[in-house]
């Protein structure tokens, strides 16, 4: 019986590109195959576990043994995002994509933006986020206008200064966009992006907070909290869900801060999900097109996932999956539309057991109320049979 699943989202760590990548600009990416040429690539761990397994995976040798249930998903939701992913993580399948803005946001939207705030806004276009406080952030320093900007992804993001605009105000201003921003204007997340510094550096603070839309429909969060059961969410989880269908919100600062508050969490006594995202894959080396940090941070992760691995109970069960990808080798600094590995392991997992190529990322949602004998009211289809088994799991190594 599942006492306790730890779903840990690596965020963009796509492996291959689907099949529909042309019609997002991403033929061809592949972000686990980029970062395994770089000399700071070591993951013994989860080599052990089956993710050089993966149909399509090519890029290292194939573990004889693999120790956990191995798979790749597709992505039905149109898109490729941080919240049309996390949402068909949990359920939801978007056919429909969230608004872009590749020229700016309309007219009307910014002055109206700028009518409820009091303040100008600067800037209005896509444009890279460390990039758009160096060339900005002068002009905002000296007449207090916000920076709002936005990328290829559905986001209306406010840049400000902390010794300009403390952040509990940014946020207020953020909560003022996310109340204008909806319907057909209903972008995914607005985002708050404090920075401190002096010109030219400038540099992006940990205050960073995401008010998104809510989720459409019922998620796999709604689901175990009606029927009683702890959701604890790890990092920018409870951001992505809007709070909604989430017991405990727990904040990080990084990866590591991450990953060692979900190890902590081993020592508590609860029932139900832990859901984690460590976004540092993303934010800090995807969309930079750091192919070394990228791989470092993975070194990193399993290194620390051995430690976490050491400590489960023979109740527990980890899943661990992606929510896109964001081939840091590409020209592009925008996530990619790829495959994502699942790796599931614990006791009463199945070692070296291959589910193939699953047909959405619902999947995961599905399985995981399966897991603890709920009715599935969300999209996606379990294979909580394909990996349960009497099975005892085995230690791994520490890389290092």
């Amino acid at each position: 019986m599942t006492k306790r699943v730890f779903l840990i989202i690596l965020d963009s760590l796509g492996i291959g590109a689907l099949p529909d990548a042309r019609s997002f600009g991403d033929e061809g990416s592949n972000t686990l195959d980029a970062i395994s040429r770089s000399p700071e690539f070591f993951v013994p761990n989860m080599h052990s576990m089956g993710l050089f397994n993966i149909d399509g995976v090519l890029c290292e040798p194939k573990a004889q043994k693999p120790t956990a249930s191995f798979g790749r998903m597709v992505e039905q939701s149109n898109g490729k995002d941080t919240t049309i992913g996390h949402w068909e993580l949990s359920g939801i399948i978007s056919e429909n994509p969230l608004p872009t803005y590749p020229n700016g946001f309309p007219s009307g939207i910014i002055e109206q933006f700028e009518e409820i705030t009091g303040r100008r806004c600067l800037c209005n276009k896509p444009y890279s986020g460390t990039k758009v406080i160096r060339d900005y952030g002068r002009e905002h320093i000296k007449t207090g206008s916000l920076i709002v900007y936005t990328s290829a992804d559905s986001v209306f993001q406010i840049a400000a200064h902390e010794d300009v605009v403390l952040p509990e105000k940014l946020y207020e201003y953020c909560r003022m966009a996310r109340e204008l921003l909806q319907g057909q204007h209903g972008v995914g997340r607005v985002i708050a992006r404090p920075f401190r510094g002096r010109y030219p550096n400038y540099y992006r603070t940990s205050n960073r907070h995401d008010f998104s839309l809510q989720p459409p429909q019922k998620t796999m969060l709604d689901v175990l909290c009606e029927n009683g059961l702890e959701t604890i969410a790890v990092g920018k989880i409870n951001d992505i869900f809007a709070g909604r269908g989430i017991s405990q919100a727990i904040a990080t600062t990084g990866n590591v801060d991450g990953m060692e508050k979900t190890i902590g969490l081993l020592d508590k006594d609860f029932k139900g999900l832990c859901f984690v995202n460590l976004v540092d894959f993303d934010m800090l080396y995807g969309h930079r097109n750091d192919v070394e940090g990228y791989a470092k941070a993975a070194s990193v992760f399993d290194n620390q996932l051995a430690v976490f691995i050491e400590n489960m109970k023979k109740d527990d069960v980890l899943i661990i999956t992606a929510d896109h990808g964001c081939d840091p080798s590409t020209d592009s600094t925008d996530h990619s539309r790829e495959y994502v590995p699942i790796l599931v392991y614990g006791h009463a997992v199945s070692r070296g057991n291959n589910l193939g190529t699953r047909d959405t990322f619902a999947d995961v949602g599905a399985t995981v109320l399966d897991l603890f004998s709920l009715d599935i009211e969300i999209s996606g289809k379990s294979f909580k049979n394909s990996v349960i088994k009497a099975t005892s799991g085995s230690k791994v190594k520490k890389s290092g």
